[in-house]
């Protein structure tokens, strides 16, 4: 069995996970947060936005990386109209699969579980445990 890298190597592979997932991630408090918008429809009359976001710390005595996400749906006035189409799975807390809006004001698609699995391996990677801390906010 490999032994566990440091924390900085750690820290450093899932920030790059992070980053290649295109998410802005922010060093705060010893670990990372990240948020990225994925869908917007936007007009005069109003606006609909979803955002992903996640936080992770490390923990150095257990060599185990506690993550959470959630994906945040906010609008104000009179969003445009929009179809949605959601293909999910959920377990537990964990889902996977998408979301695709589509309208004539925007639109876009969020990946439920692909941040969470890049970040997952990169952990494996380094030989630490991934913790997925399900319902509670980033």
């Amino acid at each position: 069995m490999p032994m566990p890298a440091a924390v900085a190597d750690v820290k450093a592979s899932v920030k790059a996970a992070l980053t290649a997932s295109g998410i802005a991630v922010t060093d705060k408090e010893g670990g990372l947060t990240g948020e990225t918008e994925k869908i917007l429809a936007k007009w005069w009359l109003g606006s609909r936005k979803v955002r992903y976001r996640m936080s992770c710390r490390f923990d150095e005595a257990a060599k185990a990386v506690h993550f959470r996400e959630v994906v945040l749906e906010k609008s104000w006035g009179m969003p445009p109209p929009t179809l949605s189409v959601e293909v999910t799975t959920t377990s537990g807390w964990q889902r996977s699969g998408s979301r695709t809006d589509t309208s004539p004001a925007g639109g876009g698609t969020v990946d439920y579980g692909q941040v969470r699995h890049a970040v997952e391996q990169a952990v494996k990677d380094a030989s630490w445990t991934f913790n997925f801390e399900g319902g509670r906010m980033p």
